[in-house]
């Protein structure tokens, strides 16, 4: 049996060579990988059986990562962003072409989030960037709570950091920095 460190050594690797990894974020399990790779997205977009269009959400362990996505923002948006982190709350930002069309799908805006999932943002400091993360489940499935549901969903084979989501939690809100508007609550 591999120790937690040895599975987060994997984990980092894994991501590091373009693949996808589960990684339990702050209410389900999610499936993660570098939003700059496109190889790493379109495969994890298959594995959910899900369309590019749509758009993933790119988390990361700090504040400062997003620095370059938050710079153009108003100094009232920035802190209503900032206050609200770490912790499931997603924003919907300009994306100012800073990420390819295969994170942001058909929008001109980027969903971000600062996570407090310890594993998450563990990964994301060691990588020194921010991920994606999206629901472990193919499109239409229950997103996978418990690491059994990851394996049962995508198989024995997908590399799975140390871990397990806060059952109490819910899904992120997320909320469109320009108007306020509530998206999913």
């Amino acid at each position: 049996m591999k120790l937690p460190a040895q599975r987060m050594n994997e984990v980092v690797r894994q991501v590091e060579q373009q693949g996808v990894v589960a990684c339990p974020a702050e209410a389900v399990w999610g499936l993660t990988c570098d939003p700059l790779s496109e190889e790493a997205v379109l495969q994890l977009l298959a594995m959910k059986q899900r369309s590019v269009s749509k758009g993933l959400i790119i988390v990361a362990a700090s504040v400062h990562m997003l620095a370059p996505l938050l710079a153009p923002l108003s100094s009232a948006q920035r802190y209503e962003l900032e206050l609200s982190w770490p912790g499931p709350n997603t924003w919907l930002v300009p994306n100012w072409g800073l990420y390819p069309d295969w994170i942001t799908g058909e929008s001109e805006e980027i969903a971000i989030r600062v996570t407090k999932a310890p594993a998450l943002a563990s990964l994301s400091y060691r990588l020194g960037r921010p991920l994606v993360s999206t629901s472990a489940n193919p499109a239409g499935a229950q997103p996978a709570r418990h690491s059994f549901q990851v394996v049962r969903y995508f198989g024995q084979g997908l590399v799975r950091a140390p871990g397990v989501v806060d059952l109490e939690a819910t899904p992120s809100t997320i909320r469109r920095v320009s108007t306020g508007e509530v998206l999913r609550a």
